[in-house]
């Protein structure tokens, strides 16, 4: 079953809204307008059932284990490296790298359970997210989130790209989180790195296509 993700609304009622009046004014106008306004409504239906696809926010079936680390969005695996995550870890953690084109559903989910301890937006480019750089100099959301049981922290940074310039996160600091909780949505591609203890095995590589709530991106070490 698949819904509607709630930041798709206003963007869903505004193109109907357009999309009927370029309808209605083809109806009474004559000519070269009346030819205009219906094209410009054939795109306003077009871009109605596209916002419809692209909003889709279907339920999934979700592993729910403390020692998974569960994939935070829907799209391909572009990058996984060991760096330093100096915001909220602050020490060398392991970082998967999700690319999210137009065609995937665009509604992250938590990884795991715990609380939302920071959230930092940083505002900047909107290169495309398939590049590298990306990652440090676009718009971007940073929340860092510890544990159900306070014993391990991760990071998941949501990145807007070339097109996407809205990043809606549902969440704030000291809110709880449930493994596979919807948490935030990107519109219109995107991308997400999750940050993640050096001890974690990841289970995926690059290439790899995954899904929110669903994919397991990494095991953590027991008793973490």
């Amino acid at each position: 079953m698949s819904i509607i993700a709630r930041a798709g609304y206003p963007v869903i009622g505004a193109i109907a809204i357009i999309a009927a009046m370029f309808i209605c004014i083809s109806l009474f106008a004559t000519g070269t307008g009346q030819t205009l306004f219906r094209i410009l409504g054939g795109l306003g239906v077009f871009f109605f059932f596209f916002s419809l696809y692209f909003f889709r926010d279907p339920e999934r079936i979700i592993p729910t284990a403390p020692e998974l680390l569960l994939s935070p969005a829907d799209g391909t695996i572009i990058d996984v490296s060991e760096i330093d995550e100096p915001v909220y870890l602050k020490t060398r953690a392991k970082r998967v790298s999700i690319f999210m084109s137009v065609f995937n559903v665009h509604v992250n989910r938590a990884p795991m359970d715990g609380t939302v301890e920071l959230l930092h937006y940083n505002p900047g480019k909107f290169i495309s997210a398939f590049k590298d750089k990306a990652s440090e100099e676009n718009e971007s959301i940073f929340a860092g989130i510890k544990g159900k049981d306070g014993n391990v922290q991760i990071s998941v940074k949501f990145i807007a790209g070339l097109i996407a310039r809205r990043i809606v996160f549902y969440k704030q600091v000291h809110d709880a989180v449930t493994q596979g909780e919807r948490i935030n949505m990107i519109r219109f591609g995107s991308r997400v790195n999750i940050f993640c203890p050096v001890d974690a095995v990841i289970n995926v590589e690059k290439g790899d296509r995954v899904t929110a709530g669903m994919t397991v991106i990494a095991v953590l070490k027991k008793g973490a």
